[in-house]
């Protein structure tokens, strides 16, 4: 978009800058794995998206970044743009980024899974022994990691988060985060879906702390069916499980360039993220599009 300018590129989203002190985010189609942003895009993933998080904005009543997604006051799109960013663009509050992601977890999985098993790290310094792979906790935890422009994030102590924060900034992130976690893993459970864990950013803006970026999409959080849920193994999800099991049966060594996505696994990966918006918003994402 020529007419606006573009402040910044992640894996997904695409910033852009516009008037009153707002930005303009954009979810594209891309997806990455392991890192690498693949070659294909997936149809409307950028829609579901766009489409979760604002059911969650609304849902959550909690002080977010969230303008409208009305674009017909952007000034520079054109009719071809506009259709282009409708349901998958929102007008947000621009905010300072709090250096730390939020992480919170339920269950003992992905990277935190991976410390514990091999004699512990930061994540797991206030778990007990005896656990095993998928676990329920007792409690969530709060589990911060530092952000990383490339790569992966890095799990991080409490006690180095705290130098980073402050006390009372962790201590506000810690309530805050955790209170999300549990009234959102509440949700996804009447809607026979666990939510075994996710990350959150924060931002200040006018010294208002806000809920910022995506929330509880199936990029950010883990989403495991319910009736699929048995600890001791790996649980199917509702998120890019289904490219990285492709991806892990192909000779790649996991550094660009990927190999191309076959159609079908393009289209079966379309169709899970659309099962991923519908079981967690109980809603249609046909209607979702027609709405938009």
């Amino acid at each position: 978009m020529p007419a606006l300018p573009h402040l910044a590129s992640g894996k997904v989203r695409e910033i852009y800058e516009i008037d009153g002190g707002h930005l303009l985010f954009v979810a594209t189609d891309r997806i990455s794995a392991y890192d690498v942003i693949l070659n294909q895009t997936i149809p409307d993933k950028g829609r579901v998206l766009t489409g979760v998080s604002l059911h969650f904005f609304d849902l959550l009543d909690t002080p977010n970044h969230l303008v409208t997604t009305d674009l017909s006051a952007v000034d520079g799109l054109d009719d071809a743009e506009l259709e282009d960013m409708t349901g998958r663009a929102m007008v947000v509050r621009r905010a300072e980024v709090v250096p730390v992601e939020c992480v919170v977890r339920g269950y003992l999985y992905g990277s935190s899974w991976r410390e514990y098993r091999d004699g512990g790290g930061p994540t797991t310094e206030h778990l007990p022994t005896g656990l095993q792979l998928a676990d329920k906790l007792d409690e969530p935890i709060f589990t911060p990691a530092t952000k990383a422009t490339t790569g992966h994030d890095e799990n991080i102590t409490e006690a180095q988060t705290r130098e980073i924060l402050g006390d009372d900034l962790y201590e506000e992130l810690r309530t805050r985060s955790l209170d999300i976690y549990t009234r959102a893993n509440e949700y996804a459970a009447a809607k026979g879906v666990i939510l075994a864990d996710t990350k959150f950013e924060f931002g200040h803006a006018n010294g208002e702390l806000l809920l910022i970026d995506e929330v509880l999409t199936p990029d950010s959080s883990r989403y495991w069916p319910a009736d699929a849920y048995a600890p001791g193994g790996e649980i199917p999800s509702f998120d890019k499980q289904y490219v990285r099991e492709w991806l892990e049966r192909q000779p790649w060594d996991k550094t660009p360039p990927p190999p191309d996505l076959p159609d079908e696994i393009v289209s079966g990966t379309r169709d899970r993220y659309i099962e991923a918006y519908e079981r967690i918003t109980g809603g249609s994402f046909e209607d979702y599009l027609a709405g938009r």
